[in-house]
């Protein structure tokens, strides 16, 4: 049997030192020590939506939690490394230092940076820079995620290629572009073709991301507050229907919409 002493507080080192313990192959945990990168890959990325909640819900107690949950992923996957001979969790922490130093030189260093759009800029060029230095040339696209989901994927997209200076002239050009995939989405919506439609969709998606983007909105963020408040309002209608004990499939489609108005005055009046 391990025995870890026990402290007041315990540091990020203790949690290096406990994730081995559980990874050792003679006296470790039965699970812990068979898990891979690919095993876990879905329980990082759980762990970190599970963050982000915490986030949303302006919960602190919860956020140090899920901090933690996110922090022990980090903590696993350096020591499946450490086991490989290839790099330890301390070299995770030296080479984000060095990036953090590297890449803020209007602060450890002589470069100026008055505005958050110049630290942006700073930051994007020195890391192609960074990138030059590697073997293979890297592409300004390049580091965009392939997993980050779709949505994200687009303004990150968007994003750097506007920060190459490949962007709309003015923010009011985009809207003749998203009039333009509109059309063509109900171009393909008449012709029937499925591969077309699909990617007419994808276009329109796009260019509103875009659009999101140079007024100042993160769509993800935009698109996770519309369906929180479907969500609000449609769980209303339930409630409704629970109390004069009808099943939602007996109600009337303007009851339904009656009862989605009341929801959605109620929540205005929360917020006056």
């Amino acid at each position: 049997m391990n025995a870890y002493p026990e402290k007041q507080h315990y540091t990020a080192d203790d949690l290096a030192a406990i994730i081995a313990i559980l990874r050792d192959p003679d006296n470790g945990c039965p699970w812990d020590k068979v898990q891979t990168h690919r095993s876990i890959r879905m329980n990082f990325l759980e762990e970190a939506y599970e963050a982000v909640d915490a986030i949303d819900l302006d919960d602190p107690e919860l956020l140090c939690e899920e901090l933690g949950d996110v922090l022990m992923q980090v903590v696993f996957h350096a020591q499946i490394e450490r086991e490989a001979g290839h790099f330890t969790f301390a070299e995770v922490c030296d080479g984000v230092c060095r990036k953090l130093i590297f890449r803020h030189p209007h602060v450890f260093g002589a470069v100026h940076a008055d505005t958050p759009d110049e630290v942006k800029q700073n930051w994007e060029d020195l890391k192609l820079k960074e990138k030059e230095k590697e073997h293979e040339k890297k592409r300004v696209l390049s580091g965009v995620p392939r997993t980050l989901p779709s949505l994200v994927k687009a303004y990150r997209i968007s994003q750097k290629a506007a920060s190459a200076g490949f962007d709309w002239e003015t923010k009011e050009d985009i809207w003749s572009k998203v009039q333009e995939e509109i059309s063509e989405v109900q171009a393909a919506m008449q012709s029937g073709d499925e591969v077309n439609k699909e990617e007419e969709f994808g276009d329109l998606l796009f260019a509103l991301v875009n659009a999101a983007r140079l007024y100042g909105v993160n769509a993800e963020t935009a698109l996770e507050k519309c369906n929180k408040k479907f969500i609000s309002r449609f769980t209303y209608i339930e409630e409704q229907a629970e109390k004069q004990g009808l099943s939602l499939r007996e109600l009337s489609l303007a009851e339904m919409e009656n009862w989605w108005c009341e929801a959605k005055n109620k929540a205005k009046e929360k917020t006056e």
